[in-house]
Parts: C-alpha cells; structure tokens; sequence
C-alpha cells in the first residue's frame, strides 16, 4: 500500500520573504527565535529578514549553528528560545541553520533528551514550537521535509523522522540565493540532484514523488539551470529553478534516499573536518550510481531522460563530468578522508536510515568497497 502525504503552506518566488510578518501572525507568533549563522547574518540577510518581521526588536537571535548542526548547538539554542519565552523559531539559513532549528522547536517543549527522538520518531513527538523556515540556499529542501540531521554528543550523525519536524510554514525567495559564491551554488545544487536522484531510485511506492524528482532534474540538469547559477549567480531565472528544484527534491525524498546519504552522513561526522554534505552527496553519487547498475533499469532510464540524456545515457559518467564542469572535487580524498577512516565509515553508513531505500542492498562489506573506490583507492 503506498501512503501519500504533501507537506505544509510554502510561499515560493521573489520577494516572498514579504510574506513573512503574515506567515508569523498566521501562527500566533509574537517572540521568535531566529535560528541562523553568523555567515548569514554577515552576508546581511539576516537583516533583511528582520526587517520583514515587521519588528525587529521582538526577535531573538541565535547564530551559533556549526557547519553541521549538533546536539550541543540544539540544547543551546532551545535553552536561549525559552529563557527568552519565545513562542516560536524563524529557521534562516541552509540546511544545516534549518535542521538545528528543528530540533531547538522540538527540544524547547521536551523533558526528552534527543536521543529519544533519533529515528522514526512518530508518536513519540508530543509539541514543537511553530517553525517558518526561510532556506538561503537551494540544496537541502529541508523546509518541507519531515527530517533532520543531528550530530548527537558520542559523534554519530543521526536522522530522526516525523511529521512535526515540518515546518509549518515555507517561504522560498530565491532572491536570497543570488549571492551564493559559485563553490556553494555548485555544491547546494549537487546535493538537491542528488535527492532527486536517490528519491527516484527508491524503491518505496509512491509515484507522484518519482515525477516530482523527475522534474526537479530537467529544471536543474536538462534544463541547464545548475550550471548557469554556478557561471552566473545574477542568472534570476536559474536562481528560480534550482531553488524549486530544491524544494522538489525535499519532496520526493519522502519515500526515501540511499546509500549516496549513507556514506556521505557518515563522513559528516568526521571530527575535525567538516565536510559540506551537498559536495559529499556529489562526490559519491557517480560511485554509487554504478554500484546500483542493474538494480532499477527502468528508473535509470527515466532519470536519464529527464536529465536530457536519452535512455541510453550513462548517468554517472554524466555526473562525474557534471561535478569537474562546476568545479566540485573529484574523490573523497581531495576533501581530506584518508584510508584509515575506512572501516568505521563504512560501520556508519550501513547503520544509517538512508541504507534502507537503496535500491540494491548494502552491506557493511559493500560499503568498505565503495568508500575506497570513491576515496580514489587504486
């Protein structure tokens, strides 16, 4: 049986960010916690943002969400949130502000520690705080998805599940992308491909999620809307695209992703590194891509179609040329993973929820072959 379920209210072009004293008001927001970074807030879009509350100094700000969000930065956001009696969080950012702002909503009302929440946590989520999320890039979708992606204290990247981790109110303006730098508009717009991709490959039914993925790839690859933002960020019509490309692709993972996440969740954990999820996704998608050969013909096929290629085209070649056209690294060690990480990366990613929906099975075994293959291991 499949179950078929689309999301929340997202306000989605120019200048929707207007729509943002309305949203807030629609949801009995008074207080807020604004849940963003400090690169956002120096960029001055923070600013604007603020201006668009219709009164700036009822705002909190938090701005210490790391480059991938952590257990930490959650309990320290949810404890300014209701120090400061907020009564609801204004997410600004990519996907990393948007996830921690997640789980300050859900963390500010529970008794819970977050563990308790790691995975499908339907049922088990009593209140959040009402959550807008206003995304700055076009990668994560993470506005209108129902996960979130936590580095919890012993070091594991961990994704918890339910619908309350929705935010109830998206608002897309992809004016506040154009000034993205090319490097970041490159790797955003891999990892909005990359859920395109993995969410098609699913192998859980839900079609209207297939043809919503598949169209996000003709926007961003036939379409050619990815590399002209990353040649010329101004580009408003490509700025348009891959931002909606982005929000489909956060819709059709809701039947799931693969091992491209897996992997690239457990390099995220890596201390010491930090490595940006979207050019993870990027540099493991054409690993997996052939590793997966044989076990979803048809789909492939239909992805390379919509990507412009014709059914007979090789998508991971495509993808690997893709990555060096729009200047993304071309392995794993390029980024600074060493073979030595191996083993406990490849422990990590069978472990992971994503490993579930590939569409080939994975082991642990499987997974310590293609981390040495996207690591460049001759």
């Amino acid at each position: 049986m499949a179950t078929l379920s689309y999301f929340n209210t997202c306000f989605f072009d120019f200048g929707a960010v207007a729509r943002l004293s309305k949203a807030m008001a629609s949801l009995g927001i008074e207080h807020p916690l604004l849940v963003t970074d400090k690169g956002v807030r120096q960029a001055g879009l923070a600013d604007i943002v603020l201006e668009k509350t219709g009164d700036p100094g009822r705002v909190e700000i938090f701005d210490g969400t790391p480059a991938n969000p952590t257990e930490r930065a959650v309990l320290d956001a949810a404890r300014q949130c209701r120090e400061s009696d907020c009564d609801g969080i204004i997410a600004l950012g990519g996907g990393s502000a948007i996830d921690l702002a997640k789980a300050t909503a859900l963390m500010a009302c529970s008794d819970e520690p977050l563990l308790h929440y790691a995975g499908l946590a339907r049922g088990k989520v009593k209140q959040v705080l009402p959550l807008i999320a206003v995304p700055t890039t076009a990668g994560t979708g993470s506005e209108v998805s129902v996960g979130m992606i936590i580095i919890v204290e012993d070091g594991r990247k961990l994704t918890f599940v339910a619908d309350q981790f929705i935010p109830a109110i998206a608002i897309c303006d992809p004016e506040l992308t154009a000034g993205m730098p090319a490097g970041l508009t490159a790797a955003t717009g891999m990892d909005a491909v990359t859920h395109c991709i993995e969410a098609v490959l699913s192998p859980v039914v839900n079609p209207p999620a297939e043809a919503i993925g598949l169209d996000g790839l003709e926007r961003a690859i036939a379409g050619g809307a990815l590399e002209v933002a990353v040649a010329n960020g101004s580009d408003r019509q490509a700025r348009w695209h891959m931002m909606m490309a982005s929000t489909e692709g956060a819709y059709a993972f809701v039947k799931g992703l693969g091992a491209v996440h897996a992997m690239s969740h457990a390099c995220g954990a890596l201390p010491g590194l930090q490595l940006h999820h979207g050019t993870l996704n990027a540099v493991l998608l054409p690993t997996i891509l052939r590793f997966n050969a044989g076990a979803a013909d048809e789909k492939m096929q239909r992805i390379a179609r919509a990507m412009g290629l014709g059914s007979g085209g090789e998508i991971a070649d495509f993808i690997s040329g893709l990555n060096q056209r729009v200047g993304l690294p071309a392995s794993l060690a390029a980024m600074g993973v060493i073979e030595g990480h191996i083993d406990g990366l490849a422990e990590a990613a069978a472990a992971d929820m994503a490993s579930q929906t590939n569409p080939r099975p994975v082991e642990s075994s499987d997974y310590v072959s293609l981390f040495s293959e996207a690591l460049d291991i001759s």
